[in-house]
């Protein structure tokens, strides 16, 4: 347990306003492909395939980089690392724009993908400022700088017009050296990495904070988070392409539609951790998967002509999901996955208030995988089968599975706990014991009751 003497509420203000806006910008910068890739696919003749590779080379590097970043922000402090890494990450995204063959571009985005490793740097800096009652509250504040992927959707096409993709690439990384400055110069040494250098104190050995990552459960929550989070990022890079192929809409619109799933996909999640305080983490997982297999359901529905032998003749009818539709279904399911990124990360103190750093590090890892393998996938499915709603079905088959397994694990838990009811073949949970006996009629006259059992 870190001390917090002397750190006063303006401090605490201070780390988190600076490491959110922060956080804000990498994450822009982190999902810029899904505007600037449209072009590029444009201008390479990149398949399917390779547009969905190329947009989700940043997302690896990105979650990968999580572990390594997280330990020397052990070592260092978040308010070296943070810009440090930013810096590195304006060089790569200034160099895009010589580039001019696929492979080096591939490169290229490995690079720029540092901007997504931040999520780890800023969650040890942030969480350090405050007291365990409200870091809670705190990194949900900090983790709604997703809406950093809002950002780039709304502005970043209007930028493309503008200025062409490689004149955004340029105003990207210049935002992100002006952060980068801004960072170093107002934030503070974080209390913790304070107190060692006084101290002399070193961190905690990782072999001790990566002990319970032999834990199954620990998996179980990254599964839900390659959803929540990997399926949020993955969507936010895909959608602008869904919205210029599936309906044929300019990359402007497609950018604000892609922008009006992204911002409800991230500043909810303080409200995720609110609910998940008030209700329970597990209830909070159950309505984002539930809503999510409804809302995915439809999406995935491809657009059909449907003939009937009536009785008159045949009846041609077509279904199909309008563009108003999908885009008010892509804020309904951008909502509840926010919450469900809050839900996860509350699981992780509760079940393991001593290692936060090291199973929040691979949860966020492999939801961050997600955010690059699905991308692949999508385009993989777009080459295959020509439908455009076949990464939603993916989606939904995920979601599913993931759906099933938690309500498994939590069945199995409640009768570990409650051994009676694994002997019960016959009764639900409700009623607790059969209904008795109804008591035989006393014959007494009409108008005349008996007292009621008690």
């Amino acid at each position: 347990m870190h001390t917090l003497k002397g750190v006063s509420q303006t401090d605490q203000y201070r780390a988190l306003g600076l490491s959110t806006f922060a956080f804000t910008v990498c994450f822009a910068v982190w999902t810029i492909f899904s505007i600037i890739g449209v072009k590029i696919k444009q201008e390479l003749g990149l398949s399917d395939t390779q547009f969905g590779l190329l947009v989700a080379t940043p997302v690896l590097t990105g979650s990968v980089s999580r572990i390594f970043l997280g330990v020397w922000t052990e070592q260092f402090g978040g308010r070296v690392m943070f810009p440090l890494q930013m810096l590195i990450t304006a060089v790569c995204v200034w160099l895009l724009t010589s580039v001019h063959s696929y492979e080096i571009f591939l490169v290229a985005a490995l690079g720029l993908g540092l901007a997504g490793g931040s999520f780890i740097v800023g969650v040890a800096y942030t969480s350090r400022w405050f007291e365990k009652e409200r870091q809670g509250t705190a990194l949900g504040i900090f983790g709604a700088g997703n809406v950093g992927a809002a950002v780039t959707n709304f502005a970043a096409p209007f930028l493309v017009v503008a200025l062409g993709w490689e004149g955004t690439a340029r105003v990207y990384a210049v935002v992100l050296v002006i952060t980068a400055v801004l960072f170093f110069l107002l934030a503070k040494t974080d209390p913790v990495q304070q107190a060692r250098k006084e101290s002399g104190e070193g961190p905690v050995s990782a072999s001790s904070q990566l002990e319970p990552l032999k834990n199954i459960q620990v998996w179980r929550f990254a599964t839900y988070y390659f959803f929540v989070f990997g399926a949020f990022v993955a969507l936010a890079s895909f959608l602008p392409r869904y919205y210029v192929g599936a309906y044929g809409l300019e990359l402007t619109t497609a950018g604000v539609f892609a922008g009006l799933y992204s911002l409800p996909g991230s500043v909810f999640r303080a409200l995720g951790g609110w609910m998940s305080d008030k209700w329970g983490a597990r209830a909070v997982m159950y309505l984002t998967f539930i809503v999510s297999l409804v809302v995915l359901f439809i999406m995935s529905y491809p657009q059909t002509t449907y003939l009937v032998s009536g009785i008159n003749g045949p009846i041609e009818f077509d279904f199909g999901v309008s563009v108003g539709m999908f885009v008010a279904l892509t804020v309904v399911l951008g909502f509840v996955m926010s919450l469900g990124k809050a839900a996860v990360y509350k699981h992780i103190p509760v079940y393991y208030p001593h290692h936060v750093g090291s199973v929040g590090g691979l949860v966020g890892m492999i939801g961050g995988l997600g955010g690059f393998f699905l991308p692949i996938a999508f385009g993989v499915l777009l080459d295959l089968t020509n439908v455009w709603t076949a990464p939603f079905m993916l989606l939904f088959v995920l979601v599913a599975v993931s759906t099933i397994w938690m309500h498994v694990v939590i069945r199995r838990m409640e009768r570990s706990r409650h051994p009676a009811l694994a002997d019960e073949k016959y009764l639900s949970d409700v009623p607790d014991k059969p209904l008795e006996k109804p008591a035989p009629a006393t014959g007494k006259p009409s108008g005349v009751t008996t007292k009621p059992a008690q």
